[in-house]
């Protein structure tokens, strides 16, 4: 059996925020419950999902407290230098914040990230000169 991702899911503090905040970013909701949401990210992509971050803990059998860098980021790959630039401030435009200003990159491409509400890292990245 090949390992396949369906979804990834994020454990939010607030899911009316998340929820806005990933919508304002393009996103499309597929399920929306009282303490979930889930989106479309388009043919090919696994679905996003936002869950209450206690429900989540709850649902894995694990404890809610933690904070910091959680060893990982979600990428994204746009067409142009102005779609990393859009996407970015969209992002802060939803009450994201920058976490490393897009700039060209010294292998040709160019990129930013930023987080999310919840401190979730996205990367986004251009191969376009």
């Amino acid at each position: 059996m090949s390992l396949q991702v369906s979804a990834i899911m994020l454990g939010v503090k607030d899911l009316a925020r998340a929820k806005t905040f990933y919508e304002g970013l393009g996103c499309e909701i597929d399920k929306d419950t009282r303490h979930f949401v889930s989106f479309s990210l388009g043919e090919g992509s696994p679905q996003l999902a936002l869950y209450e971050w206690e429900a989540a803990a709850q649902d894995a059998g694990v404890s809610s407290e933690g904070s910091g860098f959680r060893g990982s980021s979600l990428h994204v790959n746009p067409d142009s230098r102005e779609g990393v630039d859009e996407l970015m401030r969209n992002a802060v435009d939803g009450g994201g914040s920058v976490v490393r200003a897009a700039a060209p990159a010294r292998w040709g491409g160019y990129f930013g990230y930023f987080s999310d509400p919840d401190g979730y890292l996205w990367k986004v990245t251009t191969y376009a000169s």
